[in-house]
Parts: structure tokens; sequence; C-alpha cells
């Protein structure tokens, strides 16, 4: 399946954003509360997909920042800083990306961190059976021509309940259904174990 061009890119946020439609009709959304809290990339994502140079234009652009170097720094704590605290895996991959790339990362596909798929005013609880089973992206990279790459870390909490202790079919159930569902979308999806990325020198040769 063909990829649409993405119209709203929500992302760098752990807490579910509160959004609301200022007009339905047009798609226009509005994030209600401290937009500092999320991030939305609203700019057209042409051909060329997604850049790190792309996201840092908008984001020197949307705070007003004269000088490029000067906006470089912000952003990427600004992204770093939505990452999960319980996840060093998830840490060493966005900061191995950035670090492997070096300069060049600038022509690269921008690693945007927790970024919304699905948004449901209802919680999975009111929602039952009908709720989508993921609502959130570790990582999304916007490649050239429409690709779109989903690069996901799992913990032990992915498979099992009760702090690790029990295996949870359930979860894994959900897991590979919502897998399939974004391939069915024109999504590919990358899984690494946090065990794989939980010591930073030994997930470079990995990454690389």
């Amino acid at each position: 399946m063909a990829s649409r061009r993405p119209e709203n890119v929500i992302f760098a946020s752990l807490a579910k954003p509160d959004i609301r439609f200022l007009s339905a009709v047009d798609h226009d959304i509005e994030i209600v509360g401290d937009r500092g809290d999320v991030l939305v990339y609203d700019r057209a994502v042409t051909e060329a997909g997604l850049r790190r140079r792309d996201l840092q234009s908008w984001w020197q652009d949307t705070h007003r920042i004269a000088d490029e170097a000067a906006a470089k720094k912000p952003l990427y704590h600004r992204l770093r800083r939505s990452l999960p605290g319980n996840s060093p895996g998830q840490h060493h991959l966005f900061e191995l990306y950035h670090q492997i790339l070096g300069p060049a990362v600038h022509d690269f596909p921008a690693l945007r961190p927790e970024v919304w798929l699905h948004w449901d005013h209802a919680t999975v609880r009111e929602r039952g059976p009908e709720a989508l089973l993921r609502s959130r992206m570790d990582f999304l990279l916007l490649l050239p021509y429409g690709q779109r790459v989903v690069l996901e870390v799992d913990g032990l909490q992915h498979s099992t309940r009760d702090r690790g202790r029990i295996p949870d079919s359930g979860r894994y159930v959900e897991r590979v259904a919502a897998d399939r569902d974004l391939k069915l979308r024109g999504y590919e999806v990358f899984r690494f174990g946090h065990d794989e990325l939980a010591v930073a020198a030994d997930a470079r040769p990995l990454l690389e």
C-alpha cells in the first residue's frame, strides 16, 4: 500500500496530548495547554522525506532563532528529553544515530522519538475491544519517496506482566497484530531487543 503524504506529525511527547480540531473539514488541529509538552511538525514533507536539516529549519523558525548553530543543540536536547527514563536502549539508539552519522546527519532522515500514530479521546479501558492497539511509535523515519520506517525498542514489558515476572502471550499477540497493521499501511518495522542496546559500546557496532 502506498503511503499518503503526512499532514501533521505529532511527536516528542510521553503524555497523551490534549488535541482538538479547529476545523475538522480542513484537518486543522490545535494542541491545548502547554505546547512545549508536544511537538507538531506541520510543514509539507517533500519527495526527499523529512531530513534532519528540515526538522532543524522548522525548529529554528518556530522558536525564532536567527542563528542556525544556536538552534542545533536545543532541538537535540528537546528530542532526547522526550525519551522514557526507564529505557537506556532508546537513549543509546537516539544518541548513537547522531554520533555515528556526525555532521552528515543533516542530510539523513530525522530520527523523531515518541511519534503518535493513533489518537483516541477515550482511554483503552473506555474503548474496550475496539481500542487501537498502538498509539505511539518509539522512533519514526520518513525516507525519500514516501517510505516510512519505524524503530521499536522492546523491553520485558512488551511481552510480560507483573513487572516482567510472568509471560503474557496476550501482549505478544497485540504487538504482532499492531506490526502487521503498520506493514499493511506501508510502514517498515524494525525491532531491537532492549538488551541489544542496553550498553552503548555494544550497541554501536550493531547500529553502524
